[in-house]
């Protein structure tokens, strides 16, 4: 619980500083050092403070940083760490044994998000490639709008930058598609903690192959960890 606060902690503090002075670069940002357990609660709140008053006193589209190449905007950064703040809440919840409910709105935009930001594989790398398995999944909200058609692959490829040599499972988003092989649907919330890893499947339905609706949650691994 303890790494939990300070996690998040930091999150927020970056993301103030980005926000706060429309940074277009996190170099050279200076970072917080950890204090003891005991006092990380009020840490947490100061810097959970700061950045809920940095966001209210922007329209959402002033230009900043983000990792996201459809980010850049003082909105993503909003979007983002409703999310993050949203996903760690649950953390926290799991760790106490005392859960609330998931507010369905934000649990139906969340679940685009990870969709439309973490997973969509349709804008690759130069050194990147896309292989697909053939299997396309549909994914749809019964308490909320929201349908998503995805096609599965896998990602591939060695970053020149970091080294680092890739093989995950991964998605695009499709158009319309006429005959998915497999189809999940089932409560914004129960899709978005699914999605997250922070939920079972117990609420969802699965039409088809299960197989298909496990890679989709493993591609959700691969892009969120």
């Amino acid at each position: 619980m303890a790494d939990l606060a300070w996690h998040l902690t930091e999150v927020q503090e970056f993301w103030h500083k980005i926000v706060e002075d429309r940074r277009t670069s996190p170099d050279g940002m200076e970072r917080l050092d950890r204090p003891g357990d005991a006092e990380l609660p009020a840490l947490f709140r100061t810097e959970s403070a700061k950045l809920v008053g940095s966001l209210a006193a922007c329209d959402g589209q002033e230009p900043c940083w983000s990792w996201h190449s459809g980010g850049s905007t003082t909105g993503w950064v909003m979007r983002r760490q409703a999310h993050e703040a949203l996903i760690h809440r649950v953390d926290a919840e799991l760790g106490a044994d005392a859960r609330s409910e998931v507010d369905p709105v934000l649990a139906a935009d969340g679940v685009d998000e990870v969709l439309t930001v973490m997973l969509d594989a349709s804008d690759l790398p130069e050194w990147a490639s896309f292989e697909r398995t053939g299997q396309t999944v549909a994914v749809s909200l019964t308490d909320q709008p929201g349908s998503w058609n995805l096609e599965l692959g896998r990602f591939s490829g060695t970053s020149p930058n970091s080294g680092i040599a890739y093989d995950d499972p991964a998605v695009r988003l499709l158009g319309d598609v006429a005959a998915a092989t497999t189809r999940i649907s089932g409560p914004a919330a129960a899709m978005d903690l699914w999605l997250w890893g922070r939920g079972s499947s117990e609420a969802l339905e699965v039409e088809g192959e299960e197989v298909a609706a496990e890679f989709v949650r493993d591609a959700a691994r691969a892009a969120t960890q």
